[in-house]
């Protein structure tokens, strides 16, 4: 299989969740082998080079995976592009922002696949590079856990474990083999969720200056605030997995293997990374020049332009 660039740049402009500031956005097609990296726009000298992403750039995980370079450039809230360029198998890509934050659209991925789409993806002349899990890694903290296991596809199983009568609804487990299993009808319009209270203290710390109810679910006492209700009965489970599929692409790699989680959140989805890298038993780098010989979860990226 070969790898993947954009056919042409693609524009948009949001607001950040957090800064609550007007960003603009622009996807660039990029050569082989340079992988996905930022710009800041609105910096200059140093800060406004290139950043190729890497997991050991991820130095803030509070709410959000975000780029936090030596020279003290952020890139924030970058799980939900990330996670789309995942189900389209870009593997290069130039990012442009002229804001701290990628900004939250919808609180899904949906709008990210539809600048995808519009853009077009071709193929490039480079082999793409899988990483493939040889052996359970695992990373636990108190209360939850995140691991990978072999297997020959990419799989992904959650669960979420809320004290509240909203999630009681809703199955807290969710699993999609993407073998038999579609990203964008199954995980990619799943938002962003948070409580009232958050909210009201996020905002007292100047964060979630961005948010409302038309790019997150905000949940009360009893009930979603959202007039429109939920997407999916369980999309609370499909947004997790969702961001973890766009952590683990912080890689810059697909994986075949199967992640599994438990109050799964950023920093420990970054953990997982940093610790299979570390432990060069536990992978190697494979790739498939004949695409007969991949596994089933890759046969349905979606086809190139």
């Amino acid at each position: 299989m070969l790898q993947r660039t954009l056919a042409k740049s693609i524009h948009v402009t949001g607001v950040g969740l957090h800064s609550g500031e007007r960003v603009a956005l622009t996807l660039h097609p990029a050569a082989e082998n340079s992988g996905v990296s930022f710009r800041r726009t609105d910096l200059t000298g140093e800060q406004s080079e290139v950043i190729p992403l890497t997991p050991y750039l991820i130095n803030d995980t509070r709410l959000s995976s975000t780029i936090v370079t030596e020279n003290g450039v952020r890139v924030g809230t970058i799980e939900h592009i990330m996670s789309a360029l995942a189900a389209y198998g870009v593997d290069n890509v130039l990012i442009e922002l002229n804001a701290p934050e990628i900004p939250i659209m919808d609180g899904s991925s949906l709008p990210f696949i539809y600048l995808l789409q519009d853009a077009g993806i071709v193929d490039q002349k480079a082999q793409k590079r899988f990483l493939k899990v040889l052996k359970t890694i695992e990373i636990k903290e108190p209360g939850k856990w995140v691991r990978f296991t072999p297997y020959n596809g990419f799989k992904v199983t959650l669960t979420i474990e809320f004290d509240h009568p909203v999630f009681n609804r809703s199955n807290p487990t969710f699993e999609i083999d993407f073998a038999g299993k579609s990203y964008v009808d199954e995980i990619a319009r799943a938002r962003t969720f948070g409580f009232m209270q958050e909210v009201e203290l996020m905002r007292s710390h100047n964060l979630g200056l961005g948010g409302n109810l038309s790019n997150a679910i905000v949940i009360d006492d009893t009930d979603v605030l959202n007039p429109e209700g939920l997407r999916y009965p369980d999309e609370f489970v499909r947004h997790k997995i969702l961001d973890a599929i766009g952590d683990l692409y912080i890689l810059g790699h697909p994986i075949i293997g199967a992640f599994e989680g438990y109050k799964s959140g950023h920093a420990i989805n970054n953990a997982l990374l940093r610790a299979i890298l570390a432990d060069e038993t536990a992978y190697e780098w494979v790739e498939f020049p004949n695409d007969k010989d991949l596994p089933a979860a890759f046969h349905g990226l979606p086809n190139v332009a």
